[in-house]
């Protein structure tokens, strides 16, 4: 049977052992790393391609994003969890490709794209609320989780989405009527 090369690969074991739980949550916090550096790309690509009178409320939500991210890694730092660069430049690539989804026009931007990159944005900010409320569940057993610092950080999420939500809701009635 041919061996793996003797390569280190951060999340990949070479034992049969089940991983510790320290290494799950290393992975699991890479893996979120990772789709926040893709997010942080979207959210500032939509923030200069939306309809011109949104572009300032969704920077600003990029830049509310950013500080979130941030808030992230310094919470991987505590698990010893590293920065997932080459996963973080692969998720930019992916959320670059899906630019290519044909959303009804070839010349002109299509008002349609506002609504779903949009509920792109919704996506990826609910996919990290529930990291945050997985990292609150852990908070009270783990020292190197503050139970405060989550509740802000979901806080600041569920904020993300309603003014993600009246945003996606205003290009709705633009696109449709």
């Amino acid at each position: 049977m041919p061996t793996l090369p003797n390569l280190h690969l951060p999340g990949l074991s070479r034992s049969d052992a089940d991983p510790s739980p320290d290494e799950l949550m290393r992975i699991y916090l890479r893996r979120h790393l990772a789709a926040a550096g893709a997010g942080v790309a979207l959210f500032r690509r939509v923030a200069s391609s939306v309809a011109s009178d949104m572009r300032t409320q969704v920077g600003e939500l990029a830049r509310d994003v950013e500080e979130d991210q941030q808030s992230l890694l310094a919470i991987a730092e505590r698990f010893g969890a590293q920065r997932p660069v080459l996963q973080e430049k692969i998720g930019g690539l992916a959320q670059e490709l899906g630019r290519l989804n044909p959303t009804g026009t070839a010349i002109r931007r299509s008002p349609l794209a506002d609504v779903i990159e949009l509920e792109a944005l919704g996506t990826a900010v609910q996919g990290k609320l529930l990291g945050f409320h997985t990292l609150r569940e852990l908070a009270d057993d783990d020292t190197r989780l503050d139970p405060a610092e989550a509740d802000v950080l979901i806080e600041r999420a569920e904020d993300q989405k309603e003014r993600i939500e009246a945003l996606r809701l205003e290009a709705v009635r633009r696109a449709m009527d």
